[in-house]
């Protein structure tokens, strides 16, 4: 989206906009399938469970705590992440009001 666009749009429009860039990449798609399937805090793991490269796994988590979904606490030298619990209710909440608007019985196909 470009910069000078964005003003066009309503701050939750923007907002949810950010979170779906979350899932535009199976690698933060599977990290985030794993930390909630794991129920906890993790760190070294994801570079195993992925198969990718360490740079790439912690661009990849950089990317998911910038825009909230995921928290990070330093622990001696290592980082652990979890899921942000706020925002992902937060962020389901505003996907099921878009995907509950439609129920299909209207007939809007072209």
């Amino acid at each position: 989206m470009g910069i000078t666009k964005i003003q066009n749009y309503t701050t939750e429009q923007n907002e949810l906009a950010q979170l779906g860039k979350a899932f535009s990449h199976p690698a933060r798609i599977a990290i985030l399938q794993h930390l909630l399937r794991s129920k906890q805090c993790i760190n070294g793991d994801l570079v195993e469970e992925l198969g990718l490269a360490q740079a790439t796994v912690s661009q990849h988590l950089k990317e998911l705590k910038n825009i909230g979904l995921i928290q990070g606490s330093v622990e001696g030298t290592s980082m652990n992440y979890c899921i942000n619990p706020e925002v992902w209710q937060c962020m389901r909440q505003q996907f099921e009001a878009i995907f509950a608007s439609f129920d299909g019985s209207e007939g809007l196909c072209c």
